[in-house]
């Protein structure tokens, strides 16, 4: 027998049985009926000594790495610079000129710029992050394209990565698509996964192996791989992950050539990790750096092929030293 209660069909406590006399069955039954709608958050990257955003505007950010001071484009920062163009100039080592403004700024692309120098400073040098008991390293450089080889504010996923990584267990496998230098392939890996890396440019695993080895790590899988053809494969094989991070560009191209449009493959890409994922207790994390992609629309992918027992998903910012919040991309992340 049922009863119909706020529009919903449920039992009645005497069909639910068992001897628990204050209802507790029936409040779970209920509550598991109940649609979970997702709380948006914002995130700031936090624990970092050789990094802080000192200031950021007129679509330029200002930052330390380590000992030195680059100034570099920023789509985002529309507003007015807090400090005076003369400081910027005064304390900066280098700045970075794009020869035309990105829309889409996380990867790179085939429009390259230049670095003006004001100070002396080396082409490439080493910053850390501690992740708890491990230091992890990481080789910059200027590049042409203004990348310097990481993304301070993914900080934060790599805490959630080693967290999750640790609750499944020494040997756990992970996927990191679109892996770039691997800042999370080190956290997982320092955390005891079997982690598999893959990206699409050679120049770019050179470098992560390079960070795994500075770091005092080995044995990450590289694999330079289109990552939508990889994820086909491996669904093929029957493999399963226990952690999947994907950071998805907006537009790319694989190895031979393979054309990657964010808004075009994402929904299959999600559809076959979704596959991969093992099942109870494993996790996903899910990055968009595309300008105009809302949180909201990588939530409402996922959860056309997962449901999570935990998730959260919002933005990422860093604080300015002259206090400007500055947006950096789109998270979800979940533990189904």
């Amino acid at each position: 027998m049922f009863s119909v209660f706020a529009g919903l069909e449920v039992p009645r406590l005497g069909d639910l049985g068992g001897n628990d006399q204050n209802g507790t069955n029936f409040f779970n039954y209920f509550w598991s009926l109940i649609p979970i709608y997702i709380e948006m958050i914002i995130l700031k990257a936090e624990g970092w000594k050789d990094y802080e955003l000192i200031d950021c505007g007129g679509f330029e950010k200002m930052e330390r790495f380590g000992k030195y001071i680059l100034i570099r484009p920023e789509p985002q920062a529309i507003w007015n610079k807090r400090l005076p163009e003369e400081d910027w100039l005064k304390m900066a080592n280098a700045r970075y000129v794009r020869e035309k403004q990105k829309k889409a700024y996380r990867f790179a692309d085939e429009e390259n710029g230049g670095w003006t120098f004001f100070k002396k400073m080396p082409e490439n040098w080493t910053i850390t992050y501690q992740l708890g008991d491990v230091l992890l390293n990481f080789k910059l450089n200027l590049t042409t394209f203004g990348h310097i080889g990481v993304f301070p504010e993914q900080a934060e996923n790599w805490k959630y990565i080693a967290e999750n990584v640790k609750k499944a267990g020494a040997g756990c496998k992970v996927l990191n698509l679109f892996a770039y230098t691997g800042g999370a392939s080190l956290a997982a890996k320092a955390a005891g996964a079997d982690v598999t890396h893959v990206d699409a440019v050679k120049n770019v695993i050179t470098w992560a192996r390079e960070n795994m080895e500075l770091t005092g790590l080995k044995d990450i899988r590289w694999l330079v791989e289109d990552a939508l053809k990889f994820v086909k494969r491996e669904v093929n094989r029957g493999k399963k992950y226990q952690g999947i991070i994907l950071d998805p560009p907006a537009y790319g191209r694989g190895p031979a050539g393979e054309k990657w449009v964010l808004e075009e493959n994402f929904n299959e890409l999600m559809s076959l990790c979704a596959q991969l994922l093992a099942g109870k207790d494993s996790f996903l994390v899910l990055n968009l750096y595309s300008l105009g992609f809302s949180s909201l629309i990588g939530n409402n992918v996922v959860e056309s092929y997962l449901t999570a027992s935990e998730k959260e998903c919002g933005e990422f910012y860093l604080l300015s030293q002259t206090g400007i919040q500055l947006p950096l991309g789109t998270f979800l992340r979940m533990k189904i």
